[in-house]
């Protein structure tokens, strides 16, 4: 454990705690507790490359795009039934 990376986590934490609406703005539906995750893994890895262990805008960009990767591949849903697949489009002709 390391007590920059945990002080960076309080305050980035805070911060969203204290503006809520612009923590959904920035992850939407994804869930807090797995951004936040996702966040110290990237934390702990600049540190030990022994860069600053705060991050950057398009490390934030690319774990947010991931999160939404793992969320939609997570809530689709295909049944299929005969020739007819039920999606969340709706239906689809198999033919």
């Amino acid at each position: 454990m390391n007590v920059d990376v945990e002080i960076y986590l309080n305050q980035f934490k805070t911060f969203f705690d204290n503006n809520p609406t612009s923590l959904k703005e920035l992850i939407g539906e994804i869930n807090k507790e797995l951004f936040y995750n996702k966040v110290k893994e990237v934390c702990y890895l600049n540190d030990e490359k022994g860069d600053d262990v705060s991050l950057t805008r398009t490390q934030i960009i690319d774990i947010v795009v991931s999160l939404i990767d793992v969320v939609k591949t997570d809530n689709i849903e295909t049944k299929v039934n005969g020739v007819f697949e039920k999606t969340k489009f709706g239906d689809i002709c198999m033919n």
